[in-house]
């Protein structure tokens, strides 16, 4: 046996050693009560932490794709596992998963894709190339004239290069008369974001999700709107499909706690069947953006359970956890902790904590918080308050039981101890 063989059988042997020492700690792990759990995940029982030797992080902030998303219920990941104990026709179960999707969100159709981004990008190729198999595969470098997108600046956002991807040359506009005004022959789609409704209700110079459709219905032009992370509420799965726009891009991971890779494009059944043909097992543009048969199946799974749930029950147990942080850190000296609705609550009912200092006191910044927390034990991640370098938000949504005991102990230990012996 060469020199290199042997190199390669030692890698193997290590890696397999390494991974069956991993998985057999699951076992353990599953068997202890929450709180246990959660400690002994942070205090290096975690499968990141035996199998790669990082650490996890204890999440204080919401559903943020930086780290790792949500976490999916154990339904979700039973239904998935099951997936995968099966071969089946990918296009067969994309159009019924599609069809069950379509269902849930009172849409005329819909499928899964590879998060809401992808959603994006493949609704422009459809709004690019109809069914026109030329067009689709000159994609993302139409030669046409027909591939402008227009945007109202307030609507802007980096994700929004999801619409260059695909082809499209976006024109941004300041005013929806501006935006009005330059519908032509060259325009393909209208483009607008969910989450500056709120600020639209405050800035009258912001233009409304209604007014894209209404542009769009009477100008004929086909209008996408990203509502990727507006979920909770559910509403937002059927509220912007009955508004009347032509193509809605959610997330499939964050509230719906579905696979995080995974998203939704759902809206006109026309449009649907060409983003189909764009996208994979086909040879188009969306063919590097794969979903799974098992995160197909994650995903309408999380679906059901999600829209089965009650929502008040669900942020309770949010909200329980928050007030569990703001009484705990209560007291300390130069520390002020109280609760609110969240910024991001929708007027749902589910709270965050904020917490400020006293710099006097607690001589530390926001971004030395961040450093203490990250460098600690656990680990540990929030929301460093812009504008403001003495205060912070804590959300709970992404906590399992137990993590606020553990999030409580972390934050008093650093508030009474590390950031006062930095005076």
């Amino acid at each position: 046996m060469s020199s290199q063989e042997n190199h390669l059988g030692r890698l193997l042997t290590f890696s397999r050693r390494k991974l069956i020492a991993a998985l057999a700690g699951l076992r353990v792990a599953a068997q202890a009560e929450p709180g246990v759990k959660a400690s002994r995940a942070y205090g290096g029982g975690s499968i990141y932490t035996r199998l790669f030797g990082i650490r996890p992080l204890l999440c204080a902030r919401g559903h943020t794709t930086l780290y790792g998303g949500s976490l999916m219920p154990p339904e979700v990941m039973r239904a998935m596992v099951e997936a995968n104990d099966y071969f089946v026709d990918l296009q067969e179960l994309n159009q019924a998963a599609g069809r069950r999707i379509a269902e849930l969100m009172q849409a005329e159709a819909a499928m899964v894709t590879a998060g809401a981004f992808s959603a994006m990008v493949l609704g422009a190729a459809a709004c690019l190339t109809g069914a026109d198999q030329e067009k689709i595969d000159a994609l993302p470098h139409p030669a046409w004239r027909k591939r402008e997108c227009l945007l109202q600046k307030a609507h802007r956002e980096n994700y929004d290069r999801a619409y260059r991807a695909a082809g499209m040359v976006i024109r941004e506009f300041a005013t929806r008369e501006q935006l009005t005004n330059a519908i032509g022959p060259d325009t393909a789609m209208i483009a607008a974001l969910a989450s500056t409704e709120k600020a639209a209700i405050k800035d009258r110079g912001i233009m409304q999700p209604h007014e894209f459709v209404e542009l769009g219905k009477k100008s004929g032009v086909p209008t996408l709107i990203d509502a990727a992370a507006e979920i909770p509420p559910p509403e937002t799965l059927t509220r912007f499909t009955k508004m009347g726009f032509d193509l809605v891009a959610i997330s499939g991971g964050k509230g719906l706690l579905g696979p995080q890779a995974t998203g939704i494009l759902a809206g006109r059944k026309d449009l649907i069947q060409v983003a189909s043909l764009n996208h994979s097992p086909n040879t188009g543009i969306g063919r590097g953006m794969k979903v799974g048969k098992e995160e197909i199946v994650g995903l309408v799974a999380a679906m059901e359970l999600y829209l089965s749930r009650d929502r008040h029950v669900v942020h309770e147990t949010w909200n329980e956890k928050v007030r569990f942080l703001v009484g705990e850190l209560r007291g300390i000296s130069g520390l002020r902790a109280e609760q609110r609705v969240a910024a991001d609550g929708h007027d749902h009912g589910f709270l965050e904590a904020v917490v400020s200092w006293d710099p006097k006191i607690i001589p530390i910044t926001g971004k030395k918080l961040t450093e203490m927390l990250n460098g600690g034990e656990p680990r540990m991640v929030y929301y460093p308050e812009y504008g403001d370098e003495h205060s912070g938000v804590l959300q709970t949504r992404s906590m399992k039981e137990g993590e606020e005991i553990l999030a409580a102990r972390r934050l008093r230990h650093v508030f009474l101890v590390e950031a006062k012996g930095k005076a």
